[in-house]
């Protein structure tokens, strides 16, 4: 039985779009409010996190600048761009339609 950290394939884009609709982050305080706000169920591991922030930079999705932390560290600052906002949308959507039917099916068992 998998772990429950483990993703359904597709969903870290999701969960690092939906993030940084709230606010501009660091990849850090970006797997941070993930855990947060699954109520620590869902941890993003560095080697998931920061290949996936450089995929959705090349898509376009989100954007990277240079800041501080509050700590006084050097980082790197990612926002979503207006394609990421439009991205957003289609994965929530899509995720509503899986998460619908996964719940069919099981319930269907019982």
């Amino acid at each position: 039985m998998g772990k429950p950290t483990d993703l359904v394939q597709g969903t870290l884009d999701l969960l690092i779009l939906k993030t940084l609709s709230l606010e501009p982050a660091h990849g850090w305080a970006i797997a941070k409010r993930i855990e947060q706000m699954s109520r620590d169920v869902l941890q993003v591991q560095q080697g998931s996190l920061y290949p996936a922030l450089h995929r959705l930079e090349q898509q376009g999705w989100i954007k990277a600048q240079a800041g501080t932390t509050d700590t006084g560290r050097e980082a790197k600052f990612y926002a979503l761009t207006a394609a990421g906002r439009k991205q957003l949308a289609r994965e929530l959507e899509s995720w509503e339609r899986l998460s619908t039917a996964i719940g069919l099916v099981v319930r269907e068992a019982e």
